[in-house]
């Protein structure tokens, strides 16, 4: 008897210059062996770099991320409105977001052919502009002063004021994206699944606003009063041209779906592989004498 393939087709979002020709020689040997249709889905930002027919995603379609942490986010944003899972493959060191290296995708496949994976759901920041403008973001939301000007701002919670701020701008992030923009600037890290996201201000030119961070139930409004120079919107690291000066964030639960394997746990260790967390020296030399 035929068994009937576990996923209709592979959609494939690639890194624009990362070298990839291993993974994608196991993922074609793989999806042809099973008589899975391959294709590649045109995301915001990417280059002209095409490796399969251009597709669209669909239920019923796994989605592969080749490259970086970026280049999955860019998979897990064009896999949401299909509700389908991410697959994350690592061309060079291991991300936040990537499931397995490049060595190990012959492997992450069979798992998840034999129904051997563990979904993760990922929230989404909402954001709502007083422009009829809705989108959202996976990692962060940013906005940022352009040129020499600073960027002057009115951080609300609900309906009580945080602070009005002059500096660099403000970092809005998830769970997942706290660890990144965010936790550069001094951000709090949440654990992986702790139901909040977190405000960081960005280089303060005086005042005092620590990162905050929101319970998930509430709304977050940042308001922007333009200089000269005007202020830019990042969203997941892509730059946009602001189509409005106040934004409301909120924080939708299940938004995006990361294939894993083994028991969830809170991203720390990931965190400590990479070495974005790191033992005090003093503590290092006291197992070096050990």
């Amino acid at each position: 008897m035929t068994r009937e393939p576990a996923f209709a087709r592979i959609a494939l979002v690639v890194h624009p210059t990362r070298a990839i020709e291993s993974a994608l020689a196991v993922l074609r040997r793989w999806a042809g062996e099973r008589g899975i249709g391959l294709v590649q889905l045109a995301t915001d930002g990417a280059a002209d770099r095409h490796v399969a027919a251009p597709g669209d995603v669909a239920p019923g379609d796994l989605v592969i991320g080749v490259g970086g942490d970026g280049t999955i986010l860019a998979a897990l944003r064009a896999a949401a409105p299909a509700q389908v899972p991410v697959l994350g493959v690592a061309c060079g060191s291991l991300g936040a977001l990537s499931t397995v290296p490049v060595e190990q995708i012959a492997d992450a496949l069979d798992r998840l052919e034999a129904g051997d994976w563990t979904p993760r759901a990922l929230p989404a920041l909402a954001i709502a502009a007083s422009e009829p403008v809705e989108t959202w973001a996976l990692n962060d939301f940013v906005v940022l002063r352009r040129g020499s000007a600073q960027l002057a701002a009115t951080v609300t919670i609900d309906d009580e004021l945080y602070v009005r701020l002059a500096g660099d701008g403000v970092i809005v992030a998830t769970p997942v994206g706290s660890t990144a923009y965010s936790m550069a600037a001094g951000g709090p890290v949440l654990a992986a699944d702790t139901p909040a996201f977190v405000c960081t201000p960005l280089a303060m030119h005086g005042g005092n606003a620590p990162p905050v961070v929101v319970p998930a139930g509430s709304r977050l409004t940042v308001e922007v009063y333009p200089g000269y120079s005007g202020f830019a919107v990042e969203i997941d690291g892509q730059r946009h041209t602001p189509a409005s000066d106040r934004f409301e964030l909120t924080l939708h639960d299940r938004k995006a779906t990361l294939v894993t394997f083994g028991a969830p746990g809170h991203g720390i260790a990931a965190l400590r592989g990479r070495r974005l967390i790191a033992d005090s020296p003093r503590i290092l030399a006291r197992d070096d004498r050990a």
